[in-house]
């Protein structure tokens, strides 16, 4: 592990800090009028998900982390987990519904996810930045509507609701961006 000083912490940064395993969600550098430098951090242990602000000096140093990401292909869907499966040695691992969280409802049969590991731990999944769904359900295509910049409610084959302009219909086909499940284009 490298070492990096207080005011080198930017948002993403994994570091050691009070014997745990903290990733760095927000970053302040600041330069008070009377005193030192500091850089303000607001911190998520990747553990048990606490959160946690700390100001680190900029003469404190602290331990980066590497962690292992390795690729595993989702399986099914148990219930209360889902299961993945090591594209490398074939493993199998379940992880808890609520350890993924929103990103779960992502995931379709044989969808390939990053998985991050620290000592052999999971300790977050990463799914792909845009995935294709189908539209379920919308309000009908009303002509002369389209030349407006509007856009009306949709359902898709997973229940999700995406915002969806308004000469999508129903069974098209749809790219949507996992961050904010917003509408990007129609799929090919």
């Amino acid at each position: 592990m490298a070492k990096i000083n207080g005011n080198e912490i930017k948002p993403g940064n994994v570091i050691e800090h009070d014997g745990g395993v903290w990733r760095a969600m927000k970053t302040n550098a600041v330069k008070p009028g009377k005193g030192g430098a500091f850089n303000q951090v607001e911190l998520r242990n990747l553990i048990n998900g606490s959160k946690l602000n700390h100001r680190f000096r900029a003469s404190e140093t602290v331990e980066k982390v590497r962690l292992e990401q390795r690729e595993f292909q989702f399986l099914y869907d148990t219930g209360d987990a889902y299961a993945f499966m090591d594209q490398e040695n074939f493993e199998q691992i379940e992880l808890q519904k609520d350890f993924i969280g929103d990103q779960g409802q992502f995931l379709q049969d044989g969808m390939t996810v990053e998985v991050e590991f620290y000592e052999e731990t999971p300790i977050g999944v990463s799914v792909p930045d845009q995935v294709i769904l189908t539209i379920d359900e919308t309000e009908p295509v009303v002509k002369g509507q389209t030349a407006a910049n509007s856009f009306k409610p949709a359902v898709c084959d997973n229940g999700i609701r995406v915002m969806v302009p308004p000469f999508c219909g129903t069974g098209e086909r749809i790219v949507v961006q996992t961050s904010d499940t917003t509408y990007l284009k129609r799929a090919d």
